[in-house]
Parts: C-alpha cells; structure tokens; sequence
C-alpha cells in the first residue's frame, strides 16, 4: 500500500480545531471560499446573461449541490469543533457541546440548504480566510494587493451584467446606447462597464430617460468607487515599500547632514556603505523587519515573548561561548533580551587598546582581528562567529577595564554588544553565575602572567585590604607615657584596644585568634565630634613635669606636644621609635636641651 493511501487511512479527525494554527483548517477555507465564489460571481451572470439553457441546466446544477454539499460540511463537522475564546479562556468543545451545536446549526441551515441565501451565511468565511492567508503568508502585502484587485474586478463585472440587464430591458440593438446584440455579450458588456466606471468617454449619449439614468448612476458609482479602490491600492502598495522608504529617509537625511558640515567624502561612503549592507545583508529588507533598528520591532510585544524570539534567533550563538557555559540557563535567556546587534564594516576598529571598556562583543557573523605592530597591521589571531572578546574589561574590576588589545573588523561583521551596566543588573539576580564569572575572568587575567605578576594582580584586584599594624608613631607615644608613669590619653586607648579576658576565652574556645586592632586612620572627612568632647585632650604627671597635649588639626591631621624637663624627655631620644621636632632645637641633639621647659610635637594622621 503507499504511504499516502496509509496516511489518509490512518488520518482521524481531530475533536477540536485551533483556527489560527491549524493548516488544514486553513486549507478547508480555501474550499469554501472557492464554493463561495463560484456563486457570487456566477449569480448575476445566469440572472442576467442567457447562458443557462435547458440544455445545460444539469451541469449548473451539479455545481451548486457541490457548493452547498461543501457548505453543509463546513456547518456540521467543521465549524462545531472550532476553539473559541470565552472570557480570556480558550474553549475546547466537547462531544456533548459539539452535538448542542450541531443541531441548533441544523435547524438554523436546513432552511436555506437549497436557496442561494446559503452562500450569505458563509460571507464572512471569506473574510475569515482573508485574515488567515495574511497571517501565514510570508509576504502578505501581495495578497493584498491581488485582493483589492479583485474587488475592482468584481465591481466591473456586476456592472456589465446590469448593463446587459438594461439593454435587454430597452432592447437589443434598439439605440445607440444599448448593446446591439452582436459578438460576445459578456465581454462587450464587459468593456462598456470598464468605460463607464473609469470615465473613459467616448461612448454614445442616452437618449431615453431609462439610459440617462443608468449612465448618472454609473457615473457617481464609478467616482467613488474607484476613489476608494485606489485609496486602498495606495495604502497597500505603501505599506508594502514602508520600510524602504524609511530607509531612504535615514539616508537622505544623514547625508544632508553631512553635507551641511562639509564631511569629507570618505567618510561619507563609509557611511552609505553601512546603510546598505545593513539594509540589505543583515536582513531587514529579505524579512520585511521594515526597520534598520530590530530593537524597534520587538517593543510593542510583551517581554515573555520578546524573550522567545531572542531565544529563538540568538541562543544558538550565545549558547556556544565559553564564558556562559556552566552559568545559570535563565540567567543565559535574561542576557539575550539585552544584546544588540551592530554592524561594523571592513576595517573599522571594534575597540582600541587602552580605552576603557564598557561592553563586551560576541560574533554573530563575520570575522574580526586582534592586530598590533608600529602600525597596527600584524595580525596576531582571528576570531570567528560564536567567539567572544571584550569580557575583561566587562567583568574585571579595580581598574581592569581598559582594553588589552586592538581589535578590527576583516570584512563586514555582525556583532551583538552587551552593555556593563545591562550585565550588573542581571547578575544582581544570579549571585551563582556571578562568582563563576569572577572566577573565570580571574583565571584569564592570570593566565599568561608571571608569578611576581601574578602576585601584584592579586594584591590590586583585592576589594578589601589586609588591616595594617598600629603605628609605629602611635606606637612610641604609648611606650613614652609608660615609662612616664602617665595615665592620660594614650593609656586610656592602650586599654580600650586590648581585648577583655571574657572576649580572649571565647577567642581561645572557638579556636581562632582575636581580630586585629583597628586600623588607625583617621576618615578623609572630618569627624563631629560629641559636645561634650575638648577641643584637645591633656595628660600630665602627678608633679606635672611632663604634659602631653593631642590637638585636632585640619584634614584629618592631630597634633601631638609633649612639654617637660629635659631628664624626661630623654626617654623620648633614646626610643628610636618616637621621632621629636624641638622647637628651641631644629637640629634634635639631647646635649644642647635646656634646663627650661621644652615643647616637642609629632604630627600623627
């Protein structure tokens, strides 16, 4: 047995019918359309013309049981088991509503099955196949255009059966007006209708009252009319070269600009050049995108299904770069709604070593070159459709994002741009994918370096720094006060630095030695200090032979004086820790201090 004799065999009628998907429902259309025609333009020809005969009744007749046979075939079996929309719901008909259908279809039609009213209720099956055809058809303003013609024709042909219909209703060959009866009535009647609709002229005047108003009629009929049938044909035909239109409009527009501020013309071919090939090579023309942005074309729809056919066109490129290869699928699908698309034509820089990077590049087609040399004509290796370049300047941070490399278009090149900022906002959502980012891209700026390199990189690209130790000065300070004997400032803040006994158990119990002290660095912004806070704070010696004083200074700067006698501020120069600026003795030599009271300072920050 053939396969196709197997296939009708096996073919079972589906319980329900989806009219906006289904094929074959549309191919069903086309058949009652084509019944539904054979009735609307044959009608008037066998009311007006002599063409049914005794003779040939039988075939007339055979085709109109076709016709209502087809028709009574789309009411019972097709029409009940169509999906409809009920409250935002779509509804599936089961058998018990399909059955409810199909009787109350039966006692609406049974009437009019053999009435040429059956064909009025199948009229807006033909505007319902209208609709369908232009949704399937890849190039639909062509069905159009043929459907408008159509409409003319149609008017042109009920006007040459009314023609005959008046001729005979006067008589044949009666006057000059009339038709004489003689050749092919239907194509004569025919050239009278066109004639007469258009307002050609050259035909003979009416001479009774009858032909005077048929022709008025005809006159206002064919005005209007034919108005509107070229309204529509305008619309069509313009709608259908929108998109070039638009395109010339960019172009004229930029070269007027251009020519406005004297462009050289290098340039300005450059320019022209990228019109058209992105016009015509990136498929804006081919696909009837009417647009030379597709970002454009996509707005209007929901962000789920501009995600499906981000999806559908640009996975298959995305999903081949090895960045993305192991990072979260939706986080893949929410990058693609973000790309856009850019052509760059033979020679043009992509991106320039030392320029900071925003965006990073992958190649939907076309080739591109990383280049170097005194004149940036060696090329030291080719990238090819599905790679990615640009992705350390994106991902890289701490200073990373200047370009490392030079890179150029070797013919045109197609390439989608994902924005830094677009990429920060999806891997909020993504924290996994994130760190596997960071861990690649840390592998990559590793990777050909050396090990002191290596190092250096590590410590820069570090977001928070080791805590440095307590300053040597502050330091000193402390140790000054100690020997001293002072309980004053400095003292106060050795104690407060050191961890309790309590916080050192709990340390030593879970196994992990205590913090670091707090780095000492005073904020670039100056600190408020509380009301009831000195300007500057004061310790001293129970005989006041020693006097420390800490006062604030300006951006973030304080200033340390010690005043005593000299046999104590020989501890001083003997630490060589603590530096002291003697005010009496620049030089800072202990023999030529004086028995009187002396005021060093140190400047901390």
């Amino acid at each position: 047995m053939p396969d196709w004799l197997r296939a009708i065999l096996e073919y079972r009628f589906p319980s329900s019918i989806d009219p906006f998907t289904d094929l074959i429902y549309i191919i069903w259309l086309f058949f009652v359309v084509a019944a539904w025609n054979w009735n609307v333009w044959l009608i008037p020809v066998r009311w007006a013309f002599p063409y049914q005969t005794p003779e040939n009744i039988h075939l007339w007749l055979l085709a109109d049981y076709t016709c209502d046979f087809i028709y009574i075939a789309d009411i019972l079996i097709f029409q009940p088991r169509l999906q409809f929309v009920r409250g935002g719901d779509i509804v599936i008909p089961s058998p018990a509503e399909g059955d409810m259908m199909f009787l109350s279809f039966t006692q609406l039609h049974v009437s009019r099955i053999y009435s040429s009213l059956l064909l009025l209720s199948q009229y807006m099956v033909f505007f319902e196949f209208n609709d369908r055809m232009e949704a399937v058809m890849k190039k639909a303003y062509i069905y159009r255009v043929i459907r408008t013609s159509t409409y003319l024709l149609y008017s042109l042909h009920i006007n040459a059966c009314l023609f005959y219909w008046g001729s005979d209703y006067e008589g044949l060959g009666s006057t000059k007006w009339v038709y004489n009866g003689k050749g092919n009535a239907y194509i004569r009647c025919y050239y009278f209708a066109v004639k007469t609709l258009i307002t050609i002229g050259g035909l003979p005047d009416p001479t009774t009252v009858f032909e005077i108003c048929f022709q008025l009629i005809n006159y206002f009929v064919g005005v209007f009319a034919f108005s509107i049938m070229i309204g529509q044909m305008r619309d069509v035909v313009g709608a259908a070269t929108a998109g070039e239109n638009y395109y010339r409009a960019c172009m004229d527009n930029t070269i007027k600009y251009m020519n406005s501020y004297n462009i050289p013309r290098e340039v300005q071919n450059r320019i022209k050049t990228w019109y058209d090939y992105t016009w015509k090579i990136q498929g804006m023309l081919g696909k009837e995108l009417n647009s030379l942005n597709e970002q454009e074309l996509l707005i209007q729809l929901p962000a789920k299904m501009r995600l499906d056919i981000a999806v559908d066109v640009n996975y298959s490129i995305v999903s081949k770069v090895a960045l993305f290869q192991g990072c979260d699928r939706q986080m893949v699908f929410d990058m693609l709604t973000r790309l856009k698309s850019v052509v760059y034509l033979p020679g043009d820089f992509v991106c320039k070593k030392g320029e900071i990077g925003r965006e990073m590049y992958i190649i939907k087609q076309g080739e591109v070159q990383v280049v170097g040399g005194p004149d940036l004509q060696t090329v030291f290796v080719t990238i090819r459709a599905g790679s990615v370049f640009g992705e350390i300047s994106l991902l890289a941070g701490g200073g990373g994002n200047r370009r490392t490399a030079n890179v150029k278009a070797h013919g045109f090149a197609n390439l989608f741009i994902l924005d830094k900022k677009d990429l920060a906002e999806i891997l909020v959502h993504y924290p996994e994918s994130q760190k596997l980012l960071r861990k690649k891209t840390k592998k990559m700026l590793t990777k050909d370096k050396k090990p002191e390199e290596k190092e250096t990189c590590k410590e820069a690209a570090e977001v928070i720094p080791p805590r440095p130790d307590t300053p040597k000065l502050f330091k000193a300070a402390l140790k000054v006060t100690e020997q001293v004997g002072i309980e004053g400032t400095f003292a106060k803040l050795k104690k407060a630095y050191k961890p309790s006994e309590d916080q050192k158990e709990v340390y030593e119990l879970k196994g992990r030695a205590p913090p670091p002290s707090p780095m000492h660095r005073r904020s670039p912004v100056p600190r408020t200090l509380a009301p009831d806070d000195k300007d500057e704070s004061v310790a001293e010696t129970a005989d006041s032979s020693v006097i420390i004083r800490m006062t604030p200074r300006q951006e973030g700067e304080e200033l340390l004086t010690v005043e005593g006698a000299p046999q104590h501020l020989d501890l001083c120069y003997s630490n060589p820790l603590l530096i002291l600026h003697n005010t009496h003795n620049p030089s800072g030599l202990p023999p030529a201090l004086p028995a009187t009271s002396i005021s060093n300072t140190i400047y901390s920050k």
